[in-house]
């Protein structure tokens, strides 16, 4: 099925086999409620690392029954990174999420070289699915997270990942916007270059059953009246899919602008590791690390 906004994202998964996930540092409540919601629509089993005696009294203070997950106690953030990425290593869980745990200290985990979950020579990216009232169907963005400043190979990598979650989604024919401050290839701006250079692989065949295009600003790849001033002929024009972003800046600006002033609803996980991992921001909603869980599951093997 095409998934066309984020509640079909629980549809989908009704038809998938339960997924275990585990929390790192599930101390903050938000995270509790999403993964006592998800248990109850029958996405997850739910493991916790963290302060045992901290987690079961948030449990009690949001009256959520502890005894519906498995926890394993943690002394600090640090070990129960390290507690739930090799709980995935050992095959014991599908999907690993962020609790009350800063980014970097998550993915300094995901890294980790004894217990760390990125296969030889991959790369880790931010996936988002925005739904945004405004916009006729959902967009998929990257990287408004995770690679600051992506390479070319980095972000020839990128396209590939939001093919493949638009495909998970249901949509045969991804379109692919590369997004730059400019359509004309300027030459001193290495968003306008690397997103020219990109095109040219799609015009070679590189990204077979996509169409991806740039460099194009923002407003042309959703708008199909700024398109038609602009005189930009792309089938992407006015009806991208997925949008990648050339920086962290511009990405994250995206993403807040959405979730604060535009009333969008999101799911966001990082992909490339060996299995999804769920990663919302610390002031993002229940509703939100709910989705990213059921986006979560949708997108594992």
């Amino acid at each position: 099925m095409e998934i066309r906004k984020l509640s079909d994202l629980f549809s989908a998964v009704k038809n998938k086999k339960t997924r275990r996930l585990v929390v790192v540092n599930a101390v903050d409540e938000h995270s509790l409620q999403a993964v006592h919601q998800a248990i109850s629509l029958d996405i997850v089993s739910g493991i916790l690392t963290g302060n045992r005696d901290e987690i079961i009294r948030l449990c009690r203070e949001i009256n959520i029954d502890p005894e519906i997950f498995t926890i394993i106690h943690a002394e600090d953030e640090q070990e129960a990174a390290l507690k739930a990425v090799k709980l995935v290593k050992e095959g014991r869980a599908d999907i690993i999420m962020k609790g009350l745990i800063n980014t970097d200290k998550y993915m300094r985990a995901l890294l980790n070289k004894e217990y760390g979950l990125l296969p030889p020579k991959g790369v880790l990216s931010h996936v988002t699915v925005i739904e945004n009232p405004n916009y006729h169907k959902l967009l998929i963005v990257s990287d408004v997270a995770v690679i600051p400043y992506p390479s070319l190979e980095q972000k020839i990598v990128m396209v590939n990942y939001l093919i493949d979650t638009a495909r998970s989604l249901g949509i045969e024919h991804p379109k692919v916007a590369l997004i730059a401050a400019s359509e004309q290839v300027l030459l001193n701006l290495v968003s306008c270059t690397d997103a020219a250079a990109i095109a040219a692989m799609n015009r070679e065949g590189s990204f077979l059953g996509a169409v991806v295009a740039g460099p194009m600003g923002l407003d042309v790849a959703v708008d199909k009246e700024s398109a038609e001033i602009k005189r930009i002929d792309s089938p992407v024009a006015g009806d991208a899919d997925c949008l990648l972003f050339p920086n962290i800046d511009a990405g994250n600006v995206f993403y807040k602008t959405n979730t604060k002033l535009c009333n969008s609803g999101q799911a966001a996980i990082v992909v490339g590791a060996k299995v999804p991992a769920v990663l919302s921001s610390r002031g993002d909603s229940m509703q939100i690390k709910l989705n990213s869980i059921a986006l979560a599951s949708i997108l594992c093997n």
